[in-house]
């Protein structure tokens, strides 16, 4: 695990200890709540074997505020987002509970359940000035990162997909973060914890209000896209699709 990563930065005082605590032989339930600490936070982590048989997993944690938790990345992760973003988490985890209560569950999820499931698996934020912006939302990478590159000294970009953090430890080219607008500066987690908490409003992220983002074209984020041609690769960096007209 690369705590030095750029992406890691936010989440390294947090997931450090907890990585120590595994390393010295710990599960990875039992290295999340010793850190999280006894009686403390939004959920209890308990071993995967406490998820009864033919019970959604989002509906258990809902009803009984314990997170089933394997050990692998992917749920070490998972549970340091629980750390990191309680009100986040447990307003995703209300969400989907709400959509499986109306809805049960099905072959293909809802435009909603599907929203929530792409953030809270491959989400990020993004706190960045209009000009950068308006460039990912036009896929224009060459001004995105090139042209505007010293623009993005002005942005921070935090992610909060576990399946994204679980992926970057080995990191690929291709990476996409589905990045969502923050409205003002981040000034802490905890403040954006709060903010994106109030944000998930259902009618909206049903809509899926993200932007494609190749995480590793971050300027400072990866040593290879300091050199020419970086961005030319158009199988990563790809054009905005432009709908035709019958």
């Amino acid at each position: 695990m690369d705590w030095g990563a750029a992406w890691l930065a936010p989440w390294r005082a947090t997931g450090e200890p907890v990585a120590q605590q595994i390393v010295r032989g710990d599960s990875v339930h039992s290295a999340l709540q010793t850190v999280l600490g006894a009686g403390r936070g939004a959920v209890r982590f308990v071993p995967q074997s406490d998820l009864p048989d033919g019970t959604a997993y989002e509906q258990f944690i809902f009803d009984t505020r314990r997170v089933p938790t394997r050990d692998n990345l992917h749920d070490f992760f998972n549970g340091l987002a629980w750390l990191q973003f309680p009100q986040t988490k447990r307003r995703l985890n209300q969400l989907q509970a709400q959509a499986i209560a109306a809805d049960g569950i099905q072959a293909v999820r809802g435009p909603l359940r599907d929203a929530l499931t792409v953030f809270d698996e491959n989400g990020a934020v993004l706190q960045a000035p209009e000009a950068l912006w308006d460039a990912l939302r036009a896929r224009d990478w060459q001004v995105l990162f090139v042209d505007l590159r010293p623009l993005w000294r002005e942005a921070r970009l935090v992610l909060f997909g576990h399946a994204l953090l679980e992926k970057l430890v080995s990191p690929r080219k291709p990476m996409v973060a589905h990045v969502y607008q923050a409205p003002a500066a981040i000034h802490s987690i905890a403040d954006m914890d709060a903010w994106l908490a109030q944000a998930l409003q259902p009618g909206h992220w049903a809509t899926k209000p993200f932007a494609p983002l190749p995480v590793l074209g971050v300027p400072g984020w990866w040593p290879a896209n300091e050199v020419p041609g970086f961005y030319a690769d158009a199988q990563v960096f790809r054009p905005l699709r432009v709908a035709s007209v019958a």
